[in-house]
């Protein structure tokens, strides 16, 4: 109920700060190419239930059609604006909506398609025990997400590969040990990353250590070495295809 409650109260201010910010990169997106600003991106929620998320759209129309999910910083479907509402995050700030209407939560692992979802090892499957969330642990440890697929012939295979193992047990080490202080300490680091991110990543490692996450997943953490492929959670194969 706390959780709730702080997710109400922070959503409805920050739409209300927001609310200059999101209508001129509304109009910005609009202006470009006469099409609408927003994009519902269908995901998959708590308890496998499928709810409508609010994007600031960044790519061009029937981005989605390509049948690609994963997107790298290169991306030629990402538009000029569209660079911008990535860089600065403004594409999550509409998602305040979602947390408003209750389909997110302002904590909790990142909502994802239909696809990946059915990729989910019966371990993962925990992932959906709790309302995704704007931002956690895997939004700090990753927020590079781009840069790390930019160029890739298979962003979704490598995604799968480097990134899932990882944002995936980090996800799921927040479903099992979550607690609503926790939930602060992350918004201040996201909020920190914005200005540094080394910061936020060293931030994090006690938050990790207390919550118990073995030595390997906060040496990854700290993203001071390459990323690699490994299997995720649940399983002993690296993917090898979707």
């Amino acid at each position: 109920m706390l959780k709730r409650l702080f997710d109400i109260f922070v959503s409805s201010l920050g739409l209300l700060i927001a609310s200059p910010i999101l209508l001129g990169a509304m109009i910005a997106i609009w202006w470009q190419d006469r099409h609408s600003p927003l994009y519902i991106a269908p995901r998959i929620g708590r308890r496998g239930k499928p709810f409508q998320m609010v994007k600031l759209r960044s790519m061009v129309i029937n981005a989605d059609k390509s049948g690609v999910d994963s997107t790298g910083a290169t991306d030629v479907r990402i538009t000029r604006v569209g660079h911008l509402v990535r860089w600065y995050k403004l594409d999550e700030l509409s998602q305040l909506w979602n947390v408003l209407r209750g389909d997110m939560s302002m904590v909790g692992p990142r909502p994802n398609v239909v696809r990946d979802v059915a990729l989910y090892t019966d371990e993962e499957k925990h992932l959906l025990d709790v309302r995704p969330g704007i931002t956690d642990f895997s939004s700090i440890v990753f927020s590079d997400e781009g840069d790390v697929l930019a160029g890739s012939d298979d962003p979704d295979l490598k995604y799968n590969q480097v990134i899932r193992p990882w944002k995936s047990r980090l996800g799921l080490l927040y479903v099992r040990k979550h607690g609503f202080f926790a939930d602060l300490k992350v918004i201040l680091l996201t909020a920190i990353a914005i200005l540094s991110r080394s910061k936020a990543l060293k931030g994090l490692q006690p938050i990790l250590k207390d919550l118990g996450a073995d030595e390997q997943l906060m040496r990854v953490s700290l993203r001071q070495d390459p990323l690699f492929p490994y299997p995720p959670p649940g399983s002993d194969q690296i993917v090898n295809g979707r």
